[in-house]
C-alpha cells in the first residue's frame, strides 16, 4: 500500500533495476502498479560494477517482462570490475569517473574507439525512435543534417510524458557513477507539477459529473491525503498533495468525502532528516499538515467541498491472527496503538470475532502482520501475545435462483410481526461486491421497509451459510412481496429478508473459497528440483519457468493456507540461496478433502479456525 498511494500522487518516477539480476518480482508488482497510475517513467540499470552485470540483458529483461518500451540514452563503459563510466547518447560523448573522489570528480572524454560502432548504433536507435514526436526532427534525420542534444532532449521528454518509451540509464549508485546523470534526467524528461495541465475529479452531488481541476494557484484549493503517519513529538501527520489553489496556515478547509470542517494548524516540509515549517502550501506541492482530525487516506479536501478526487483502491486483508494483551495495563495500550495503526494503514483491519471474543488483526501477509506486531511493542510499549495466523475464507454461490418465497409471520397476542419477500439471486463476478436492485412495482411492500430486507441480507450475507464466512458476490433482486397494514415492520421485513438469503445461497449450492497467492521463486539450477516439489506439496500449480541468469525463475499459484513459514522452508531446501516473492491473485475453490479438514479444525476449536 505504501506504493499504490505514492503512485497515485506522484507525476513521474525513477524504477531502478539491478544489472546482475534484471527485472525482480517486486519490480513487476511496481511496474503494473505505476502502469495503472500512468505515471511516466526512466530507468536506472544499477550495479554496473558488479561481477555478472550485463547491460543489455537488463534492458531485454525490460522488454520481455515488463512489456515495457526502453530506450538506452546511456551506455556502460565495460561492466563488473572494469566499470569504467558512460557513454551518454545525446551528446556523444563519454564520462569517465575519478576513483580518487569516489565518483564526484568526472570529465568529458572522447568515446573510446572500441565502442564507437556500437554508440553509433544506439544513438542512431535513439534518434529514430524520439523522431516519432518531433516532426522537425525527423526530417532533419532523414535529410542527415545534425541534430542538437536539446533538440534529442525536447523530443525525448514529450515521449516519456505520455509512457511511449522509458529512457534508460547505467551506473553504479555504490561507487556513485552516473549518478548525476539520473538527476539531470529526472529534471529532463519527466514531468513537473506545471507539465501537468489538469487533473480529473467528479462532482459531490453527482459522482457521474468529471470534473478537471486545473494546476494553478489562482484555482479554489483542492489537494488529496494520502498518508497519516503518527509522529512522536507533534501528533498525528496527514500528507497531502495539492493539485489546485493555495492554502495558508491556521486556514480551514472543508472534507469533501464527510463534508466536516478541518483546521490545517501547522504546515511541513518533510525532509530525510529534518521537517520544515511553512506559512503556505501551493499548487503542485507536496507536505505534510497537522491539525485534520476526520481526514482518513484517500480523502479530498477542498475549498468549497464540491469536488472529490480519485481515490486509491484498497484490497481486503487475506491474513488475520489474534492478539491480546499480556496484563490488564497493556489493554488500554493495545487499543490506542492498533487505533493508530488502522488510521495509518487502510489494509490493516482490527475486529472482535462474535463467537470467540478475541481480538483479530488482519493485513496482506504475514510480513504485514509481523511489522504490525513489531510497531506495537516499539512504538507503544505493548506487551501481548499473538495467535496462530488464519486465512480470511469466503464462501461463494455457483449458481442463480429464482423465486425465494420467505414470510416471516409470528402472533403471540397483541400486535404480531408480518413480513413477505420474493428474490432472485445470482452470483457475480468476482471482486464485484453486493448489489441489490428493488424490482418491487404497484406497492406490494411500502418504500420504507425496502431499506430492511436489503439491511437483513447484508448481514446474512456477512456470516455465510456453510461455516460462517462471508459471500461478498451477489446480486440480489427485490421482485415481489406483501404486508400486513398493522402488523408488518422494519425487524419483520428484516428477518424475511435474512431468511429468504439464506434459503437462496443453500438452493445455488454455496462453497468454501479460498484466497490464492501468486508467487515467485528464484532458486539456482541445483535446488530447482526440490522447490518444485515443495510447492507441488503446497497443492501449487506451476505456470511457468524460465532462466534468469544462472538461476530460475519459478511462477507458480499457490493457496495462502499452504505458505505460512514458506521463507524458512525454502531457506533450508536451497542453503540460504533462493529467494521469493508472494502478493494476491485470486479466490478459488477449495478441494473436497480440504473443506473436511477445515470443518474438524473448526469443531475442535469451538468455532475458530486454525487452518
Amino acid at each position: 500500500m505504501e506504493v499504490e498511494r505514492s503512485l497515485r500522487v506522484l507525476d513521474g518516477a525513477v524504477a531502478v533495476f539491478c544489472a546482475v539480476a534484471g527485472v525482480e518480482p517486486q519490480s513487476e508488482t511496481v511496474w503494473r502498479q505505476a502502469t495503472k497510475y500512468n505515471v511516466p517513467r526512466i530507468a536506472f540499470i544499477n550495479k554496473m560494477d558488479r561481477i555478472g552485470a550485463d547491460f543489455y540483458a537488463a534492458v531485454k529483461s525490460m522488454e520481455d517482462r515488463l512489456d515495457a518500451k526502453p530506450l538506452p540514452i546511456a551506455l556502460p563503459i565495460g561492466a563488473g570490475e572494469d566499470f569504467k563510466g558512460i557513454i551518454d547518447l545525446t551528446t556523444m560523448k563519454a564520462i569517465q569517473y575519478n576513483e580518487d573522489s569516489k565518483g564526484a570528480e568526472f570529465e568529458h572524454i572522447d568515446i573510446p574507439s572500441e565502442l564507437t560502432s556500437e554508440s553509433e548504433k544506439w544513438r542512431n536507435f535513439l534518434v529514430e525512435e524520439v523522431a516519432t514526436y518531433d516532426d522537425a526532427l525527423m526530417e532533419k534525420y532523414l535529410n542527415e543534417e545534425e541534430i542538437s542534444p536539446e533538440e534529442i532532449k525536447d523530443a525525448l521528454k514529450k515521449g516519456c510524458v505520455e509512457s511511449a518509451f522509458v529512457p534508460t540509464l547505467c551506473g553504479s549508485a555504490f561507487k556513485n557513477k552516473g549518478v548525476q546523470r539520473v538527476l539531470d534526467a529526472v529534471i529532463d524528461f519527466l514531468p513537473s507539477p506545471t507539465d501537468v495541465g489538469s487533473t480529473e475529479g467528479s462532482l459531490v452531488d453527482n459522482s457521474d459529473e468529471i470534473v478537471n481541476i486545473k494546476n494553478s494557484e489562482s484555482e479554489p484549493f483542492t489537494a488529496l491525503a494520502f498518508k497519516i503517519a503518527t509522529d512522536p513529538f507533534v501528533g498525528k501527520l496527514t500528507y497531502v498533495r495539492v493539485y489546485s489553489g493555495s492554502l495558508q496556515k491556521g486556514s480551514f478547509c472543508i472534507n469533501s468525502n464527510t463534508g466536516k470542517k478541518e483546521r490545517i494548524s501547522r504546515i511541513l516540509q518533510m525532509h530525510a532528516n529534518k521537517r520544515e515549517e511553512l506559512e503556505e502550501v501551493k499548487a503542485g506541492e507536496i507536505v505534510a499538515v497537522i491539525g485534520l482530525k476526520g481526514t482518513k487516506t484517500g480523502h479530498t479536501l477542498s475549498e468549497k467541498g464540491d469536488v472529490i478526487l480519485e481515490s486509491m483502491e484498497f484490497p481486503e486483508p487475506v491474513v488475520s491472527v489474534s492478539i491480546e494483551p499480556v496484563s490488564k495495563g497493556d489493554q488500554d495500550q493495545l487499543a490506542k496503538g492498533l487505533n493508530k495503526l488502522t488510521e495509518e494503514d487502510p489494509t490493516f483491519k482490527v475486529k472482535v470475532d462474535n463467537e470467540t471474543a478475541q481480538t483479530l488483526i488482519s493485513g496482506m501477509g504475514e510480513v504485514h502482520l509481523e511489522i504490525i506486531i513489531d510497531r506495537l511493542k516499539r512504538e507503544f510499549n505493548v506487551n501481548a501475545n499473538v495467535g496462530r495466523p488464519q486465512v480470511s475464507f469466503r464462501e461463494a454461490i455457483q449458481k442463480s435462483v429464482e423465486k425465494i418465497d420467505e414470510k416471516f409471520v409470528r402472533q403471540s397476542g397483541g400486535r404480531g410481526q408480518y413480513g413477505h419477500v420474493v428474490i432472485n439471486v445470482r452470483p457475480t463476478e468476482q471482486g464485484s461486491g453486493y448489489n441489490f436492485i428493488n424490482k418491487i412495482v404497484g406497492g406490494v411492500i411500502p418504500k420504507e421497509y425496502i431499506p430492511a430486507v436489503d439491511q437483513g441480507i447484508q448481514e446474512s450475507l456477512k456470516n455465510g451459510v456453510l461455516y460462517g464466512y462471508p459471500i461478498p458476490d451477489v446480486e440480489v433482486e427485490l421482485v415481489f412481496g406483501s404486508y400486513h397494514d398493522v402488523d408488518s415492520s422494519e425487524i419483520a421485513f428484516k428477518v424475511a429478508g435474512s431468511r429468504a438469503i439464506i434459503t437462496a445461497c443453500k438452493q445455488a449450492n454455496a462453497v468454501l473459497m479460498e484466497p490464492i497467492m501468486r508467487v515467485e521463486a528464484t532458486t539456482p539450477e541445483d535446488y530447482m528440483g526440490d522447490v518444485i516439489g515443495d510447492i507441488n506439496s503446497r497443492r501449487g500449480k506451476v505456470d511457468s519457468m524460465e532462466q534468469q541468469g544462472s538461476n530460475q525463475n519459478i511462477k507458480a499459484t499457490v493457496p495462502l493456507s499452504q505458505m505460512f513459514g514458506y521463507a524458512t522452508d525454502l531457506r533450508s531446501l536451497s542453503q540460504g540461496r533462493a529467494s521469493f516473492y508472494m502478493d494476491f491473485s485470486h479466490y478459488d475453490k477449495v478441494p473436497a478433502q480440504v473443506e473436511e479438514k477445515l470443518m474438524k479444525t473448526r469443531s475442535s476449536n469451538n468455532g475458530a479456525s486454525d487452518e
